[in-house]
């Protein structure tokens, strides 16, 4: 306790209280302490805490378990100043309402914990001052909100970048990508061969990527099978269920309704469905409606889609962006196949 009344910390003590508001005073454990506890030198402990081979097993044992019995860790952004180096992989989102960012998330994860890298999520214009070889290893990036103009002026040869969502021409960037042209080929050609013949689409964000190229290959299916398509057909969305319901609210006031509504993901797919169902029309027969990703609002709700494997999305980014950070170059483009999933929101056929 200092003159004024108050506590507060030494360099070699910390004030702590306990349940009952009793203050005591612990000494603050640093590398110095362990070294003289292990009879060894703070280089030693130094190289112990790095997994360095220099250091007998046995040492290294004592050393661990001398600091986890003093509760001592060592200054993880200390030593990342020292070295200008982090083992930190960044991974910058910025929509939470969809859900397959989970698995991304997961498989980034899984990859970057085996080969003893840490993960950090980051949202919004915050990400910027963590895309710095001192604050993190590298980028995965799957955020529409991000210009690619920061991208490339981030990317570097020590700050590698693996985009998911645009492919850019920078040598420190490399993108991973959803094969989504194949896909809705596929399923566009299922629908017409089942005889429907009137259509709508219901995109997402239409300068994406994603949304491109999923309503070109809806059109060219179109094409190659005969049947034309109007612009009055396509309904602009946002990737949200809130737009589906919004889709099927317009859809239900046309007199001539579509016999088959093609949502660019399952989110604007289920809000679709619901607002059908709730207005007296059963999906798969009265109308049918199909979405893309395959996620969990998909599956049970029986919801014909496109399945993209979004836990190995981000195994496999992490896995680019690892070999990148430590050497193993690979800038080229890599697309991912996802495939059609058949379920009953699509009627069994009309010929």
């Amino acid at each position: 306790m200092n003159s004024n009344g108050t506590h507060d910390a030494s360099t070699d003590a910390i004030s702590r209280a306990d349940r009952n508001g009793n203050w005591s005073e612990a000494p603050v454990v640093g590398i110095k302490e362990i070294a003289q506890l292990a009879g060894v030198s703070p280089a030693t402990v130094s190289n112990a805490l790095n997994g360095r081979p220099n250091v007998g097993q046995a040492t290294k044992e004592k050393i661990l378990t001398i600091c986890k019995e003093h509760d001592y860790h060592p200054n993880i952004a200390g030593r990342h100043l020292k070295t200008g180096r982090s083992k930190t992989i960044l991974f910058t989102f910025s929509d939470f309402d969809r859900s397959f960012y989970l698995e991304v998330i997961h498989g980034i994860h899984d990859y970057a914990d085996a080969h003893d890298y840490d993960l950090l999520i980051c949202t919004g214009r915050v990400c910027e001052k963590y895309m710095h070889p001192t604050m993190t290893s590298g980028c995965i990036a799957l955020d529409g909100k991000l210009s690619s103009e920061l991208l490339e002026r981030k990317a570097s040869p020590d700050y590698p970048i693996v985009v998911l969502d645009r492919i850019l021409q920078n040598p420190s960037i490399k993108s991973i990508l959803v094969n989504n042209y194949d896909p809705m080929y596929a399923l566009v050609d299922s629908l017409v061969k089942k005889g429907f013949t009137r259509f709508s689409f219901l995109g997402g964000i239409e300068n994406t990527a994603d949304n491109r190229e999923r309503y070109q290959a809806f059109l060219d299916a179109l094409e190659a099978n005969g049947i034309g398509f109007s612009r009055d057909g396509y309904i602009a969305g946002n990737w949200h269920e809130s737009s589906g319901i919004r889709a099927a609210q317009i859809l239900l006031l046309t007199e001539s309704r579509p016999e088959v509504l093609v949502c660019a993901n399952d989110n604007m797919a289920m809000g679709a469905i619901q607002t059908f169902n709730a207005n007296g029309l059963t999906v798969g027969r009265d109308i049918s409606v199909t979405g893309f990703d395959n996620n969990a609002i998909a599956e049970y709700n029986g919801i014909t889609t496109i399945d993209i494997p979004d836990y190995e999305r981000g195994y496999l980014a992490a896995q680019a962006l690892v070999g990148n950070i430590e050497g193993d170059i690979n800038k080229e483009i890599f697309r991912i196949t996802a495939k059609l999933i058949e379920r009953r929101s699509v009627a069994p056929g009309r010929l």
